[in-house]
C-alpha cells in the first residue's frame, strides 16, 4: 500500500516478536522518539527468558546439589539423607519466569511501546495483521527466533523437545537425549544431576560438532565419568510407544528402552506462515532471513535480528542487533554488529566457554599456530576426591602473536572466559598474558602462566620421517 509520508501509517516501526532483540529493539526506538508496537503471540520475554537460557541455567543450579552434597564429605562435612522434588522445581521456576516476564510487560510500558498480543503476520511491505487487525508502520523489524526441529520418523508425536522438557511436572526415570549439541549436553547433565539414568545418542564420535576438538574430547570424558551413556554413530529410526515406556529403533538394529525421550537435533529459524516470501523477503536455504550488515533484508524497509536471520543464536548477539538497529535506523547513529570474537558458553557438566577460534579453524586461517593446553585437578576435588579435571586452551596466531582462541572446559568457565574474551577482542597478544599477573590460587591463572607450547603437528610429522 503506497503511503504519502510517515505520519500517514500507525506507527514508525512495528516489531514482529517479543524476545530479547524484538523488545531491545523497540524499547530503544522509541527512546529515540519512534511511535512503536511490538506483537507476540506467547509471552513477552522471548526463548532466553521463557523456555530457553534462563529456565535451563534454574535447572542446571538445581542438578549441581547431588554432586555437592557428595564432595561434601571431603570437607568434614556430615549430609544426611537427601531427596529432590522436580515438580517443586518446576513450580520454582515457573514463579521466577513469571516474575521476569512481568519486568519484560513493565519495561515495553515504561518505554511507550505498544503491546499486541497476537500472531503478527506480513501483508505488504508497510502492513502487519494481528488478529484479524491490520497495522501499518513505516519500518518493520521481524525478531521471531527460532524453534526446535525434530525428524519426520515413525512415532516422532511421542518425543519431547528443551521446551517440553522444561515444563514436565514428573522427572523422567530414564531418558535418551538425541543430538549432540550444546541443548543435549546441558540437558543430559541437568537430567543426570536430577536422578534420571541418561542415554545421550550422537550421529558422530563425538559431542558439540564444531567446537574445539579438545573441548569434544575433554567433555566427552567428564561427561563419561559422570555416568551418561553415550551412545555414538547411531540415528534414531522409529519410536514405538510402549507398556513400560519407549523403544527407540536405532540404525544398526537395536533397540532402546526409556520413559521419556528429547529431540535436540537443532532450531530453525521461525521464518513459516508469517508472510515474509510473499512481500518479497529471501529466505537462504536454511529458511533464515537473509539481511546485510545493518540488518535489513530484501525489502528495503524490513529489517530482521536475532536467532531468524541464522548469524550467530545467541541471546546477546540478538539484544546487540536491535540496539543497533534502533540506533541506526532511528537514532541516527548508523552501526553495524562485529560478529567476530563472539564469546559463548555451554552450560553442561563441568561446562564449557569458548572465544575466537578453534585450533582448526586458526590452522586454515594462519600460516603457522602456536598451541598451549593446560589439564589439571581443579583444588576443589584435591579433598572432595572427585574424578574430575579441567582443559584450558590458548590458540595464537604466531606470526602477530596475537591470541585468536581460548576455550575450557571445567567449573566456572563462562565467568572466566567473560573476562578473557575482551583480551581477545581487544587483540591481545600471548606477550600480553604472560605479562599479567595471575590470581592465587585460582583456575583462571592458568591462563597467564602457560608457557610450554604442543609441537607443531607438521614439525613432529617431518620429525618422524
Amino acid at each position: 500500500m503506497a503511503q504519502d509520508s510517515k505520519a500517514d501509517y500507525d506507527y514508525d516501526l512495528f516489531v514482529i516478536g517479543a524476545g530479547s532483540g524484538g523488545v531491545r529493539a523497540s524499547r530503544i526506538s522509541a527512546r529515540h522518539g519512534a511511535r512503536v508496537a511490538i506483537c507476540e503471540d506467547y509471552r513477552v520475554g522471548g526463548t532466553c527468558v521463557i523456555r530457553g537460557c534462563v529456565p535451563k541455567k534454574l535447572l542446571v543450579y538445581a542438578s549441581h546439589f547431588h554432586g555437592d552434597f557428595e564432595d561434601a564429605a571431603g570437607f568434614g562435612w556430615t549430609v544426611g539423607e537427601s531427596a529432590h522434588d522436580w515438580t517443586r522445581l518446576i513450580e520454582r521456576k515457573n514463579t521466577e519466569i513469571d516474575r521476569l516476564n512481568g519486568i519484560y510487560l513493565r519495561l515495553l510500558k515504561d518505554a511507550g511501546v505498544e503491546l499486541i498480543d497476537g500472531r503478527g503476520t506480513l501483508i505488504d511491505a508497510h502492513t502487519v495483521e494481528v488478529a484479524g487487525k491490520r497495522y501499518t508502520a513505516d519500518k518493520i523489524l521481524v525478531a521471531t527466533g527460532g524453534w526446535p526441529e525434530m525428524p519426520q520418523i515413525p512415532g516422532i508425536e511421542h518425543a519431547i523437545t528443551s521446551n517440553e522438557a522444561l515444563e514436565m511436572m514428573a522427572l523422567p526415570r530414564r531418558i535418551v537425549i538425541v543430538g549432540g549439541g550444546y541443548i543435549a549436553v546441558e540437558f543430559a547433565g541437568i537430567f543426570n544431576g536430577l536422578g534420571a539414568d541418561v542415554q545421550l545418542v550422537i550421529r558422530r564420535d563425538l559431542p558439540l560438532r564444531g567446537f574445539d576438538e579438545d573441548v569434544r574430547a575433554a567433555l566427552t570424558e567428564e561427561l563419561t565419568k559422570q555416568g551418561i551413556t553415550l551412545v555414538p554413530n547411531t540415528n534414531i529410526r522409529s519410536i514405538e510407544k510402549t507398556k513400560d515406556g519407549l523403544s527407540l529403533l536405532t540404525d544398526s538394529g537395536e533397540t532402546i528402552a526409556c520413559d521419556a525421550v528429547m529431540y535436540a537435533t537443532g532450531r530453525a529459524p521461525n521464518t513459516k506462515g508469517i508472510g515474509l516470501e510473499e512481500v518479497g523477503v529471501h529466505l537462504n536455504k536454511a529458511g533464515a532471513i537473509a539481511v546485510d550488515e545493518y540488518s535489513r533484508t530484501t525489502v528495503e524497509n524490513i529489517y530482521a535480528v536475532g536467532d531468524v536471520t541464522d548469524r550467530i543464536a545467541l541471546t546477546p548477539v540478538a539484544i546487540a542487533e536491535g540496539h543497533a538497529f534502533a540506533d541506526t535506523v532511528f537514532g541516527g547513529k548508523p552501526r553495524k554488529v562485529d560478529h567476530t570474537n563472539v564469546p559463548a558458553a555451554v552450560f553442561s557438566q563441568p561446562p564449557v566457554s569458548t572465544v575466537g577460534m578453534s585450533e582448526e579453524q586458526a590452522r586454515l586461517t594462519y600460516d603457522k599456530v602456536d598451541v598451549y593446553v593446560s589439564r589439571f585437578k581443579p583444588m576443589k576435588h584435591t579433598l572432595s576426591g572427585r574424578d574430575e579435571r579441567t582443559m584450558m586452551k590458548l590458540v595464537v596466531d604466531a606470526g602477530s602473536g596475537c591470541v585468536v582462541g581460548c576455550h575450557m572446559v571445567g567449573a566456572d568457565a563462562p565467568e572466566i572466559v567473560q573476562g578473557i574474551g575482551i583480551a581477545v577482542k581487544a587483540g591481545a597478544t600471548k606477550a600480553d598474558f604472560d605479562a599479567t599477573i595471575g590470581i592465587h590460587p585460582t583456575a583462571a591463572e592458568e591462563f597467564v602462566t602457560m608457557r610450554e607450547k604442543r609441537p607443531d603437528p607438521e614439525d613432529a610429522a617431518k620429525a618422524a620421517e
